[in-house]
C-alpha cells in the first residue's frame, strides 16, 4: 500500500504548525468590490456618485494593466512595483482581480508566488483554493502538488477529487493512492468517475498492484462498479498474465448481458496471442462480432501482430485480406506488420506488393517500413537491393540513425559479411551515432559463424567498457563456438561472467557446456552440469542426451549410460536406433551381461517411435 504524501502526514498531525494558517473567516477579506449602496444616491433629483466607485474603478482597470504586463513582459518581477507605485498588491481585493483577469493557472501561479515575498502579504484561503484548482484543470499535477507544499494548506475534499484524479492521468499513482486515503479518513466518498480515473491510470502506469488497491478501497466505500470498471479490471488481469481469470470475469459479465469495451477484448486477444491460444483468440472475435461490437483496426492489429509474432504468417495474411475485404483501412503499423510477417517467411513478392499498395493509398513509408523490407530481402540474399533501398532511405531524410545501421549491420553478418558490417560500424563513430547492445550483438554473431571467435570476445569486452548491460545474445553463441573448439574453461568464464550481472543463460548454453565437458573427457564434471540443469527443470534437448549417451559408453560407463538413456526415454523422447545399435555392439564386444538390459530399452524406445 502506497504511503500518502508528506505535506498530508505533515498536516493530519501538526497540532502547533510554525506558521500556522489563519482562520479562513479572519483571513478572507470583504471582497465585494461595491455594494448597492455604492452603485448611486439620488438626491433633489440630482445624481450623485460615491467616491468608493472611483477607487473600484481604479483597481479595476490597473489590475487590467498588471494582468496584461505579466502576459507580455518576460521580466516584469523586477519592475512591477516601480510601474505601480501606488498600488497596494498585498491587498487580497486587489490581486484576486489580477487572478480574475489572468485566467491562465501557471502565470496566476508565478503572480501568486511573487505576491507572496511582499512584505505584508497575509495567506489567503480562497486564493489558494483558485491556484490549486486552476493547476488541476490545467493538469499540472506536480505543479498542485509544489504549490500545497509551499502554501501548506489543505484545500477542501471537493477540490482533492480532481487532483486525485489528475494525478492518476499523470501516472503519480503513489501520490493519488494519498490523496485517496485522506479522503477516506475524512470520510469523503470520491464520485465513480473518479474511481474509474484511478483505475485507468493505474493500468497507464503499468501498476496492477494500484488497481487493485483502489478497486478494493471503491467497494469498501460503497461505490458499484459499472462497465467501464470491469473492463479496467480485465485489463489488470492480462497485465499480470493471468488471462483466465480475466477471461472469466469477460463472460460473467456477457451472461448478465453486457458487453465491455473493444479495450478490454483487445487486451484479451493479446494475451492469448502471447499464450499462443488461437482457438480462444478465435473466440474472442466471434464472440465481439455478436454482440454487435465490430472489431476495429486496433484489434485486427491485435491478431495479426500476435499470429506473425507467433511464426503463423499465413494466418496473419489471410486476416489482413480479410480485413481489407471487410472495408477496414490499414494504417502503417499494420502494413508494416505483416509485412514484416512476410518478409520473415521469404515472401518478398507479396510484402512488395503491399508496400506499393500502401504508397497508393497515400501512406507513407517510415523508417521501420523502410528496415523492414531491408531485413527482408537481406532474408533472401539479395544484398544488392538491400543495400539500393538503404540508400533510397537515407536520401528521402530518415538518415543514418542507429536503428537503421543496426539493420544494415545485422543484414550483412546474416550473409556472412563481417568484415563490411563492422566498416559500418566504424562509419558510425564517425558520423557520431551511438551504437547500442543489438550493434554489438551483431557484429559478435558475425564473427563468431565466421570461426573469428576473438574478435567476438574483444566486441564483448568493448560493450562491457561501453557501459552497456549485455544480452543472453551477448554471450550464447560465444559460448557454443568455444566449446566446439575444446575451449570449455573459456564457455564457462562467460558463463559465470551471465550469472553474476543477472543474465540468464539459454538452454543451449547449458547444453554447449555439457557436450563440451564431455567431449574433451570430463565425464564427471559434464554429468554435474546436466544434473544442475535438471534440478533446474530444464528440459536439454534429446541431441545433449544422445551426444552424452555415446561418450558415456564410449568411456565404459555403461551404468551411467544406461541410466541416461532410461531418463530419456522416461521424457518422452524417442532416441534414433544409432545410439542402440551402438550401445548393442559395445556390450556384445564385452561379453556383457547387459545385452539384454539394452536389448529392452531398445523394444522401449520401438514402441515410443
Amino acid at each position: 500500500m502506497g504511503r500518502p504524501p508528506s505535506f498530508f502526514t505533515n498536516f493530519c498531525i501538526r497540532q502547533n504548525p510554525k506558521t500556522p494558517l489563519q482562520n479562513p473567516n479572519s483571513q478572507i477579506r470583504k471582497r465585494n468590490l461595491c455594494s448597492n449602496n455604492n452603485i448611486n444616491n439620488r438626491g433633489n433629483g440630482e445624481f450623485k456618485q460615491n467616491p468608493d466607485v472611483k477607487v473600484v474603478q481604479d483597481q479595476f482597470f490597473k489590475a487590467k494593466e498588471v494582468s496584461r504586463i505579466i502576459r507580455t513582459r518576460p521580466r516584469w518581477e523586477q519592475t512591477l512595483l516601480s510601474d505601480f507605485p501606488t498600488v497596494n498588491f498585498v491587498d487580497p481585493c486587489f490581486y484576486n482581480e489580477v487572478f480574475k483577469q489572468q485566467k491562465n493557472a501557471f502565470l496566476s501561479l508565478r503572480f501568486y508566488y511573487w505576491i507572496s515575498s511582499q512584505e505584508g502579504f497575509l495567506p489567503d484561503r480562497f486564493t489558494s483554493n483558485v491556484i490549486f484548482s486552476g493547476l488541476v484543470k490545467a493538469k499540472a499535477a506536480k505543479l498542485a502538488q509544489s504549490f500545497l507544499e509551499f502554501v501548506n494548506f489543505m484545500p477542501e475534499p471537493s477540490y482533492l477529487e480532481p487532483y486525485a484524479e489528475c494525478l492518476c492521468e499523470n501516472g503519480l499513482i503513489e501520490e493519488a493512492i494519498g490523496v485517496f486515503d485522506y479522503l477516506k479518513r475524512v470520510h469523503y466518498c470520491p464520485s465513480l468517475k473518479t474511481w474509474n480515473s484511478a483505475l485507468s491510470g493505474s493500468l497507464k502506469a503499468e501498476r496492477a498492484d494500484a488497481v487493485w488497491k483502489f478497486y478494493g478501497d471503491m467497494i469498501e466505500s460503497g461505490v458499484v462498479a459499472d462497465l467501464d470498471t470491469t473492463g479496467y479490471l480485465i485489463q489488470a488481469f492480462c497485465m499480470e498474465n493471468n488471462v483466465w481469470k480475466g477471461y472469466e470475469l469477460l463472460r460473467r459479465v456477457l451472461e448478465d448481458g453486457h458487453v465491455p469495451s473493444n479495450v478490454a477484448f483487445n487486451k484479451l486477444i493479446r494475451a492469448f496471442c502471447k499464450n499462443g491460444n488461437y482457438s480462444r483468440m478465435s473466440d474472442l472475435l466471434h464472440t465481439m462480432i455478436a454482440k454487435n461490437h465490430s472489431p476495429d483496426i486496433f484489434t485486427y492489429q491485435e491478431v495479426i501482430s500476435g499470429l506473425c509474432k507467433r511464426n503463423m504468417k499465413h494466418e496473419g495474411f489471410r486476416i489482413f485480406n480479410d480485413l481489407k475485404d471487410r472495408g477496414y483501412a490499414p494504417d502503417r503499423v499494420m502494413y508494416t506488420t505483416i509485412i514484416h510477417g512476410l518478409c520473415k517467411m521469404k515472401w518478398l513478392g507479396d510484402a512488395r506488393r503491399l508496400w506499393f499498395e500502401m504508397v497508393q493509398k497515400g501512406i507513407i513509408p517510415n523508417q521501420y517500413t523502410y528496415n523492414t523490407l531491408i531485413y527482408g530481402y537481406f532474408k533472401i540474399g539479395n544484398l544488392m537491393e538491400a543495400e539500393r533501398l538503404y540508400k533510397e532511405m537515407c536520401d528521402i531524410g530518415y538518415g543514418e540513425t542507429t536503428v537503421n545501421y543496426n539493420t544494415m549491420i545485422n543484414g550483412l553478418c546474416l550473409n556472412g559479411k563481417a568484415e563490411a558490417a563492422y566498416e559500418l560500424f566504424k562509419q558510425m563513430a564517425e558520423r557520431n551515432v551511438v551504437g547500442d547492445v543489438i550493434t554489438y550483438n551483431s557484429l559478435i554473431q558475425g564473427f563468431c559463424k565466421k570461426g573469428n571467435i576473438a574478435v567476438g570476445i574483444n566486441l564483448l569486452y568493448e560493450l562491457l567498457k561501453q557501459g552497456m548491460q549485455p544480452s543472453t545474445a551477448s554471450y550464447t553463441l560465444l559460448i557454443e563456438k568455444l566449446c566446439k573448439m575444446r575451449q570449455v574453461d573459456e564457455a564457462i568464464v562467460l558463463w559465470k561472467d551471465m550469472q553474476e550481472r543477472g543474465i540468464v543463460p539459454a538452454i543451449w548454453t547449458h547444453e554447449s557446456i555439457i557436450v563440451g565437458l564431455v567431449e574433451q573427457g570430463s565425464l564427471a564434471e559434464g554429468i554435474d552440469w546436466l544434473s544442475v540443469m535438471l534440478k533446474s527443470r530444464l528440459r536439454p534437448r534429446k541431441e545433449t542426451f544422445e551426444r552424452l549417451i555415446q561418450c558415456l559408453s564410449e568411456a565404459d560407463k555403461w551404468a551411467d549410460a544406461l541410466c541416461f538413456l532410461s531418463y530419456m526415454l522416461k521424457i518422452g523422447y524417442a532416441s534414433n536406433e544409432c545410439i542402440y545399435l551402438l550401445l548393442v555392439n559395445k556390450l556384445c564386444k564385452d561379453n556383457s551381461n547387459r545385452v539384454e538390459i539394452c536389448i529392452g530399452k531398445i523394444t522401449e524406445g520401438a514402441k515410443a517411435l
